[in-house]
């Protein structure tokens, strides 16, 4: 059986925010969300997050120009020089192409 994300890149950001302009942060995040769903290529995103600011971000696409749109969509670069400036202390960011995965429930 196929993986479903088989096929697909993946843009894998680790950050440690500073903690400044928390709402400013937060607005800029939701409002990327919204923008990000709307770009094609676009198959999904996870997050997960801890109390002191660490965040990792696993975005989906279709193809590697798909995911190379995106980080050079405008208003994406503007929020990324924001968070440089102001709202992140250090981040890491992947590409990698997706080959083989497993899914396991309860």
């Amino acid at each position: 059986m196929t993986h479903p994300r088989a096929g697909q890149v993946a843009v894998i950001f680790v950050s440690e925010s500073t903690g400044s302009d928390e709402p400013g942060y937060a607005a800029a995040a939701a409002a990327m969300g919204e923008l990000v769903a709307r770009q094609p290529g676009f198959r999904g995103v996870d997050w997960v997050g801890n109390p002191d600011g660490g965040e990792i971000t696993i975005s989906y696409w279709a193809d590697d120009a798909s995911a190379a749109a995106w980080r050079d969509h405008p208003d994406h670069a503007r929020i990324q020089h924001e968070g440089r400036g102001k709202w992140l202390q250090r981040y890491d960011l992947m590409v990698v192409d997706i080959r083989r995965g497993h899914i396991w429930e309860r």
